[in-house]
């Protein structure tokens, strides 16, 4: 405010002054009023004596007297920002700053007018800190990012070009700095925009075409970005980073050449940890398991103390089938890491299960106490205790379970219905699935379950209603079709519906072998044997199904083919023998 105005300022905001303000000397120099903690001492040549530097700083500011009204003010301004009037604060000291034309007065309000969150006023008083203090940097990058939060995106870039030109050699350095702004602002194509303007006058930095390649990246122009990431690696071949984004790019479109990118670069620089991890990552992506765990263990040889190498390392082992290997990277990793013990349990269970070592598998699993793998651990317990007929008890672990949101809770019914079906008691499991549908009635993988529960215990009209309700919830969904057609064929009633119904979903679904099996299934009922055979087949070769086998053999059978139904049943009768849909069927046409 200016000194008139001094006598207008209101009884509340007068009082927030002490007494002795009022008591200020009249004349002082101007460098003797409080100033604001300097933040640009990082931008000084160290090597300057600390009395050269105050004669100069000295000499840049203006020549005029504090009077005691500017005194006022000043005191007036700091004690509203102690006290919570933002406005007056952010108000007084602005244009106390424009009257003075102090820089550090300029500094202070800036730095009220930044806090306070107006950013109009923000961008005001930057610009004047940055006309009477030309040689700071600070107030052109703090401006440019203000005027990029308030979408003034040209202003903001030529705020960005001072900064690169005020500081050509660490250029690389500000372009990754104005990279991390710019990949923060939502329309991605501006910023690109502005990104390769800004890059242009510097072809020969590698950060100016990694940072485009970025912003490419993000707007979506993966074939700009790559050019970029590939002239930045020309310029410097032995930076990882540039490496390692035009190996991340090319693993989109192009994953073999990404991969000899990553082994190029490591052929050169053997130490790359990093890069080796990029490059043991990408082979998993490829399911180049082996190679992989090799350049994982490769980075583990190095830092052997990391816990989540050994980790990554035992996984790919149990991918592989390497039992042993992967009990032996669990168990460093259990060794190393006490802070993570649940995932490594968790994981260690899953170990146990597939060497059918389940009394061990449950023990791991019971030392799931917290974390993400919490649910995963209980829901193998209740599969495990059921598979030892125990089946109440692991009823009771699923109840004892507290699920942490609505699709824990619907998933943990599914379980135990499916425990209750594996042990026949398909009306309790019917029953649970009705009483979770009434909860939630739309939910479309309770609809099916239920259907097929109810089809299963004959209550086929209830099963083809939820089963049609389904179909408008999700009318891209074939499996909906393809249940209630297989289910008319299988009564062998309403065959051309059923035929409708089940081609439908093969329209939707087109490589799913069960659905291929049902078409085959319906042109055997339609008297169609050598249809029904080619298709049977096709969705054998896709899944060696015993249900499939079960059809394919009794279509050949009919045709009169029996010795290739005796082999096709013979076959699938080794791999499944506790199939009993194959036991009967063969039974059926071979006492």
């Amino acid at each position: 405010m200016s000194p008139s105005k001094y006598f207008k300022v209101t009884l509340i905001v007068t009082s927030l002054l002490l007494t002795a303000c009022a008591q200020a000397p009249q004349r002082a120099a101007v460098d003797s009023a409080p100033v604001v903690a300097e933040n640009e001492a990082q931008h000084d040549d160290e090597s300057t004596p600390v009395a050269e530097k105050e004669d100069e700083s000295r000499a840049n500011l203006p020549k005029q007297e504090l009077t005691s009204a500017w005194l006022y003010e000043y005191l007036l301004t700091e004690v509203a920002n102690q006290r919570g009037y933002t406005a007056l604060a952010v108000n007084g000291s602005l244009e106390l700053a424009e009257e003075t034309r102090d820089p550090r007065l300029a500094k202070r309000a800036a730095q009220i007018a930044f806090e306070s969150g107006d950013m109009e006023k923000s961008a005001r008083a930057f610009r004047l800190w940055q006309e009477l203090e030309p040689e700071a940097q600070m107030p052109t990058r703090i401006l440019a990012s203000i005027l990029m939060r308030g979408g003034k995106l040209q202003e903001a870039q030529v705020e960005f070009a001072k900064i690169l030109k005020e500081d050509e050699a660490n250029a690389g350095q500000t372009f990754f700095q104005i990279q991390q702004m710019l990949l923060g602002y939502p329309d991605k194509p501006a910023a690109l925009k502005i990104m390769q303007e800004l890059s242009a006058p510097y072809p020969k930095v590698p950060e100016a075409h990694i940072s485009v390649a970025m912003l490419a990246r993000a707007a979506g122009d993966t074939s700009l970005a790559l050019g970029e990431a590939k002239q930045a690696r020309e310029l410097r071949p032995d930076w990882s980073v540039a490496a390692g984004l035009e190996a991340d790019l090319l693993q989109k479109t192009a994953p073999q050449q990404g991969l000899q990118v990553l082994k190029d670069y490591l052929a050169q620089h053997p130490d790359a940890h990093d890069v080796r991890l990029q490059y043991a990552r990408a082979l998993v992506e490829q399911q180049q398991f082996p190679e992989a765990r090799t350049q994982f263990q490769h980075v583990a040889d190095h830092t052997p103390d990391n816990p989540d190498l050994a980790f990554a390392i035992a996984l790919l082992s149990l991918q592989m089938k390497d039992f042993q290997g992967a009990e032996t990277q669990l168990k460093l990793a259990l060794g190393k890491d006490k802070k993570d013990t649940d995932r490594v349990h968790y994981y260690l269970g899953q170990l146990s299960e597939a060497k059918k070592q389940n009394d061990e598998a449950l023990a791991h699993y019971r030392e799931v106490k917290t974390g993400e793998h919490l649910f995963g651990a209980q829901m193998r317990i209740s599969v495990l205790l059921s598979k030892q007929g125990k089946l109440e008890a692991a009823r009771q672990v699923l109840h004892d379970y507290q699920p942490i949101n609505p699709e824990q809770r619907i998933q943990v019914v599914l379980i135990e219905a499916q425990l209750l079906r594996d042990a026949k008691q398909y009306s309790q499991a019917y029953d649970l699935l009705q009483k979770t549908l009434q909860q939630s009635p739309n939910h479309t993988v309770l609809l099916y379950e239920a259907a097929m529960m109810a089809d299963k215990i004959g209550k086929h009209d209830i099963a083809e209603q939820e089963l049609r309700k389904l179909m408008q919830i999700s009318p891209q969904d074939g499996n909906a079709y393809n249940a209630l057609g297989y289910s008319m064929l299988e009564r062998n009633v309403r065959i051309p519906e059923a035929m409708e119904l089940v081609e439908k979903a093969l329209q939707l679904s087109p490589d799913d072998p069960s659905i291929m099996d049902s078409v085959g299934w319906g042109y055997y009922r339609s008297g169609k044997l050598d249809l029904s055979v080619e298709m049977l087949r096709k969705a054998f070769a896709g899944n060696p199904d015993p249900e499939i086998a079960a059809h394919l053999g009794e279509v050949l059978w009919v045709r009169g083919d029996k010795d290739e139904a005796k082999r096709v049943w013979g076959d699938s009768l080794k791999a499944h023998p506790d199939s009993e849909l194959l036991q009967s069927v063969i039974k059926r046409y071979i006492p």
